[in-house]
């Protein structure tokens, strides 16, 4: 199963695009990032800028393009502090949706925050220690404590980079009394906090983020490292307060010259760089540990503990046409081994009659589907269960069909008992004539392969067609007792006989049968099977399902 996770941040929007393993592990196979800066001049409750949400929907267009491209079976997308605080965040979701076609949620800074440490105790190893893990935006700080898979405790606060500069960095060089007020400023926010986590104890800190993971390239190329794998990398908090000291008493021009800078944060390292140092001093940390993963790692990680069944469905049925139509049978309960056996035998005789009808693969999918579901109006009610499979295929969601196919296939289901198809049924009448010759075939072959398991015990391994001078003889293979089965294809191999132009004739051959040669030729008329006997084994039968599916 392929993942695209998308975060919608205050100063960047990321994407990933994962691969999930059948263990639920991931492996990311492409990432974008684009630095948009969707929240400059929106923060506080204050509007986006058309400016920036253009921007914003123009690499979001982008990314889903690039999503698609990979056939991504779940897009994830989640909007932070500049959206969930904007006066027009609500619209800017909803022209997102309708513009580019990728739904957003909104999400709280303690979600964000939980989401990050996740990603980071997923990223690195904390083991059962506990872990301090901060996060570093544009609009937000998120601050958390816990081990791998547990957050003692979790917030948000509005402390993000774009926000910290826009408010208390109004000169270059960095002015000496606004680095005091500004770090006043954070003590008096998050200090609280921060104290509480220190006193609880903490083996280390993990920092994720674009700008604490561009800090951490800077601290370590000054001291001579030059790495090419920032991944679990540990910088020295005295590293990190050294370069805090040196960007803000550089200007611009020098900040760009520094070897390994991303010009692109220029403007916005120097609050950052205040407020990653002012956190670790306040913690007494004595290192930060270099995390690549944040929030968009934490949504797919989210997405597969909340949805591990449908993943391992994914895998099991990578087609999302074969995926829809066995979720809907399992949603409504249908009887797996039944159904199962009933289309194995219905594409056998679809195979071995192509000479005579000449229906194709896409024909042969869709008796495949009508089979499995043919039985699932059960779910409903049994009496009249066949018209109840016609609804439900109908209105089941099915994903990847055009809705000519979901016709067919509501219609084969429909037709597998009772009534044969007439041009005054509904659904039926509006189709074309040749795709109303497809589902007479279709459902025939159904109904006779339904016929064969009339018993629902799996009794026939198979069943060979003789084609021979005025019928067809048709061999059925027998696993064990076979007599209803015999009796139920009598009944219903009417209209098959009538798309084949000529009547069908049956033996069994098994371990409780006497072989007979394929050209033995039947009597006219089949052996009766009391009909007392039939309705008790037909009811014992469907009691048995019930039970059982009530079981599970």
């Amino acid at each position: 199963m392929r993942i695209a996770a998308i975060d919608i941040g205050t100063n960047s929007i990321h994407m990933i695009v994962v691969e999930v393993h059948p263990d639920l592990s991931f492996e990311i196979v492409d990432r974008e990032k684009d630095m948009v800066r969707l929240g400059a001049g929106g923060l506080d409750g204050r509007k986006l800028t058309p400016t920036a949400m253009a921007a914003a929907k123009q690499t979001l267009s982008k990314f889903k393009r690039l999503a698609d491209s990979y056939k991504i079976d779940e897009v994830v997308a989640a909007a932070t502090s500049a959206v969930r605080e904007a006066q027009n965040g609500g619209d800017f979701i909803a022209d997102v949706d309708r513009e580019v076609g990728v739904r957003v949620s909104v999400i709280s800074g303690t979600e964000e925050a939980r989401l990050i440490h996740r990603a980071a105790g997923y990223g690195v190893d904390i083991g059962g220690s506990a872990a301090v893990v901060i996060d570093i935006g544009g609009g937000s700080v998120e601050i958390t404590l816990g081990t791998a898979t547990h957050v003692t405790l979790g917030k948000s606060f509005k402390a993000g980079v774009i926000r910290l500069t826009e408010r208390f960095v109004s000169s270059d060089p960095f002015a000496q009394r606004d680095e005091r007020r500004l770090v006043k400023h954070l003590n008096r926010d998050m200090g609280t906090y921060l104290d509480e986590i220190a006193a609880r104890g903490f083996a280390r800190v993990i920092g994720t983020s674009g700008t604490i993971l561009s800090l951490g390239a800077l601290a370590l190329a000054d001291g001579g490292a030059a790495p090419t794998e920032l991944r679990n990398r540990r910088v020295s908090a005295k590293a990190l307060h050294r370069l805090r000291k040196r960007l803000a008493a550089s200007d611009i021009e020098e900040r760009l010259a520094m070897a390994g800078f991303d010009p692109r944060r220029a403007d916005l390292a120097v609050a950052g760089a205040v407020l990653l140092d002012t956190i670790l001093r306040r913690l007494g940390a004595e290192s930060l540990t270099l995390c690549d993963m944040a929030l968009r790692e934490g949504l797919v990680l989210d997405y597969i503990h909340r949805n591990s069944a449908q993943i391992r469905k994914v895998e099991r049925y990578p087609d999302v046409r074969r995926r829809s139509i066995v979720e809907l049978g399992e949603r409504c309960g249908y009887w797996s081994e039944h159904a199962h056996q009933v289309a194995r035998l219905a594409l056998s005789i679809f195979d071995q009659t192509r000479s005579v009808h000449g229906l194709a693969a896409r024909e042969r999918e869709w008796l495949e589907y009508g089979a499995l579901l043919h039985d699932i109006g059960v779910h409903i009610s049994y009496e009249r269960h066949h018209r109840h499979s016609y609804y439900l295929v109908k209105n089941g969601d099915l994903r990847g069909f055009e809705p000519h196919e979901i016709e067919v296939i509501a219609l084969v289901a429909r037709y597998h008992r009772q009534a044969t198809p007439k041009k005054a049924h509904d659904g039926y009448a509006a189709l074309s004539g040749p795709l109303r010759r497809t589902v007479r075939t279709l459902a025939a072959i159904v109904r006779l392969a339904e016929g064969l398991d009339r018993s629902h015990a799996q009794a026939l391994g198979g069943i060979d067609f003789y084609p021979r001078d005025d019928d067809y003889l048709a061999r059925l293979r027998a696993s064990g007792d076979a007599e209803l089965e015999l009796w139920a294809a009598h009944r219903h191999a009417a209209p098959l006989e009538r798309v084949l132009d000529r009547p069908i004739r049956f033996e069994v051959a098994g371990a409780d049968y006497k072989e007979q040669p394929p050209h033995a030729q039947q009597p006219d008329h089949p052996a009766r099977v009391p009909r007392k006997a039939v309705r008790g084994r037909r009811h014992r039968r469907v009691r048995q399902d019930h039970a059982a599916r009530a079981a599970r």
